[in-house]
């Protein structure tokens, strides 16, 4: 009578565990995120009193290499190298000031991470390297003031509010909304090279600043210059395929000057982190507006990205187009721009393709493969970007928006999936 009673005993504990689901493992997501907070605290502390922010690492050209890459003779693309590094410099930090592009990512980062495992020591350099930025309000001959200050100041309006704050934002994106062109019905890109008007891929993005000012505001010049942009963008950048051109040139007229893709392999190729802009920010479009016109663009990049990469690990080829070779270098700041935006996207489609896509994205970047070891990689989390390899600049390097957009597309995921740090 005992054995058959601890036999049905047995069997029902059995049965009761194969019906309760198991926990999900998040140890790589507390690996990463500790590990994360170390090096941003140790690159805060290294650079604190310079003025100036890690953007990536010094590297010295290799002619030959690009040249194999472009699948061109190094005497065509010499004149577009813009490597300044030297043999002495090779392995440092490279440094950029506060009215580089990218300086709004550093503080960005540390936003994240602290909103993230609310270590005060992250908050503090937060806040120390936000401030830095203050000179760039009065900068106007960028479209970049959007990276610049929605990925900093943006970030601790969410988590830090004060009208100081608001100010700022409200003078920027007037900035921004001063190189539209309302003929044209684009912001301005650059202010250099041959073009007559450039307007990149990569301008999708300072958007999210304009979209931040009308919603502190109520100002519609800010929805309205927004929205034109983005639909502009949409009738001339892209392909019947939705991969998009970097660069649309146009006439004063706004008719199409040329089109062309500056970082990719070649003008009809695609280049990766151009096809993450993109489905990044008609996501944002469409959060902002609510118009499907954006939702149904963003799908449709998603689904080419989806079809397009062909690599195992999901982190492309810094150009679709690429040759498949051993050196050719992955862009892992394309992957996460990408993770990022396609977890958003899920929870506005709810399609859980795109989550998962991403998912597997974000696992893959939290490898050993691509996650530096702490101390390491000049502090910077991710290894295996590509900047520009026409140009021979910060390839298969770390990047400050690699970090910074793997950093928010951990926090979406952990959004998503309702997981604090400290249940981790």
């Amino acid at each position: 009578m005992k054995k058959y009673n601890h036999f049905w005993i047995l069997t029902t504990i059995l049965l009761v565990s194969c019906q309760t689901p198991q926990k999900e493992n998040y140890r790589w997501l507390k690996k990463s995120l500790d590990a994360a907070s170390i090096q941003l605290k140790i690159a805060g502390e290294k650079l604190e009193g310079t003025g100036m922010f890690p953007r990536s690492i010094h590297q010295v050209c290799d002619t030959m290499f690009i040249s194999r890459q472009l699948e061109r003779d190094p005497s065509i693309f010499k004149d577009s190298i813009e490597s300044e590094s030297t043999p002495e410099l090779a392995g440092q930090t490279l440094l950029c000031p506060a009215s580089d592009w990218t300086s709004g990512f550093f503080p960005g980062s540390l936003w994240y991470a602290y909103e993230m495992t609310r270590k005060d020591s992250l908050k503090k350099f937060a806040i120390y390297y936000t401030n830095l930025l203050n000179p760039v309000r009065y900068i106007k001959n960028t479209h970049d003031i959007g990276f610049m200050v929605n990925c900093s100041y943006g970030n601790a309006l969410r988590l830090t509010p004060n009208d100081t704050i608001k100010e700022i934002i409200k003078e920027t994106a007037d900035n921004l909304c001063g190189r539209f062109n309302d003929t044209i019905g684009c912001i301005r890109s650059w202010d250099f090279g041959d073009w007559n008007y450039p307007v990149i891929i990569d301008n999708i993005m300072n958007l999210d600043l304009l979209f931040k000012a009308y919603n502190l505001t109520a100002n519609n010049r800010y929805n309205e210059v927004a929205i034109k942009h983005a639909k502009t963008t949409m009738k001339n950048h892209f392909r019947p395929d939705y991969t998009c051109y970097h660069v649309v040139s146009y006439n004063n007229d706004g008719t199409v000057e040329y089109k062309r893709t500056h970082q990719g392999k070649h003008d009809e190729s695609s280049w990766a982190r151009g096809q993450a802009w993109a489905v990044y920010g008609y996501t944002s479009c469409f959060r902002e507006t609510k118009d499907s016109i954006f939702l149904n663009h963003a799908e449709h990049i998603a689904n080419m990205i989806i079809r397009r990469v062909k690599t195992e690990d999901l982190i492309p080829l810094w150009d679709y187009n690429a040759i498949q070779s051993p050196e050719t270098p992955r862009d892992a700041s394309a992957a996460a721009v990408t993770a990022s935006a396609l977890i958003e996207l899920s929870t506005l489609t709810q399609n859980n393709k795109y989550f998962t896509y991403a998912e597997t994205i974000l696992k893959n970047l939290s490898s050993d493969a691509y996650f530096a070891k702490i101390g390491d990689n000049q502090n910077f989390i991710l290894m295996h970007s590509t900047g520009s390899v026409p140009n021979g600049f910060e390839i298969d390097a770390p990047l400050n928006y690699a970090d910074y957009y793997y950093l928010e597309a951990l926090k979406r995921y952990m959004d998503v999936k309702q997981i604090k740090y400290f249940d981790l």
